[in-house]
């Protein structure tokens, strides 16, 4: 295979494990802003007749994704035989409906966008919400990789008597599927609503856990207020100190500082988004995905 993988910032690690696995070329490339805020794009590495792999996360993507569409446009310019995006998050999937009138429903929008610069596309646990899966938006070639396993393996060997968390019925299941790989028990918060603002939430089984470290499990961790309201839960009833884990470290604003700050052991995510917290590493899944596909 004729291939070259390319990284845009932060993700040159995930490229360099690509590389190696496939035993391909890495790509040197060149992605800079001009005063003015533009983007500027140069290949450094030859092209014509390659396979083309592309690391861009699309955290941040309206800081991205014009340099993502001149690097595209310049490969094929450059004789590119075909280009593979690998985006370890996937931005723009949370408008999956118009609920106000007016409103663009980003996901589809983006999606049509993305199809047009790369040819196949991989991404760790997209925000599908309301599409079941992700060729009901992206029209190309799509491989998407779930980081179960990888949050399984790290409470393994990271934590003593662990009790996976679910913050309400809705996540019972990716919950479940966690603490089966984990080999660990799990309970998930019920809610019962005595009014429009009388919501009473229980902790099922709580006196068996008093001596486990309750983790809670999330694949974003945007504004952290499920995470912070579950603390508080757990808080309340006697049980230990948690530990938050979320895929994608999306944190906004302060999100992270105020979950800290509820007294929790520890925050980890995956490296899908360079954060401080990031403890889960996400090179050998990609690279061994990439490794099976035909590309």
């Amino acid at each position: 295979m004729m291939s070259v993988v390319f990284s845009f910032p932060d993700f040159e690690t995930v490229a360099n494990s690509i590389a190696a696995v496939l035993n391909i070329k890495r790509g040197e490339m060149l992605v800079r802003h001009f005063p003015d805020g533009e983007s500027y794009v140069k290949l450094e590495t030859p092209v014509e007749g390659q396979d083309v792999i592309i690391v861009c996360g699309l955290d941040q993507p309206d800081k991205k994704v014009m340099a993502l569409m001149f690097l595209t446009n310049v490969a094929r310019e450059m004789g590119a035989k075909s280009i593979g995006l690998v985006a370890p998050y996937l931005g723009y999937m949370r408008q999956d409906k118009r609920f106000q009138p007016g409103e663009a429903v980003t996901s589809d929008i983006f999606a049509a966008f993305l199809v047009t610069l790369v040819d196949w596309l991989v991404t760790i646990e997209p925000h599908l919400h309301r599409h079941k899966k992700l060729d009901e938006i992206y029209t190309i070639p799509s491989k998407v990789l779930h980081a179960n396993s990888l949050i399984a393996e790290w409470i393994r060997y990271n934590i003593n008597f662990p009790v996976l968390v679910g913050p309400d019925e809705e996540s019972e299941q990716w919950v479940s599927e966690v603490a089966r790989m984990a080999d660990a028990p799990f309970v998930v918060l019920r809610k019962i609503r005595h009014g429009d603002r009388d919501v009473e939430v229980s902790v099922p089984d709580v006196g068996k856990y008093q001596n486990h470290t309750p983790v809670l499990v999330d694949d974003i961790i945007s504004t952290a207020r499920t995470m912070i309201e579950t603390v508080k839960h757990l808080k309340a009833v006697g049980l230990k100190a948690p530990v938050c884990i979320g895929v994608h470290a999306a944190f906004s604003g302060n999100a992270y500082e105020e979950l800290l700050a509820t007294g929790v052991e520890k925050i980890i995510t995956s490296n899908s988004i360079i954060h401080k917290s990031n403890g889960i590493n996400i090179e050998d899944m990609i690279s061994d995905a990439l490794a099976k596909m035909k590309l």
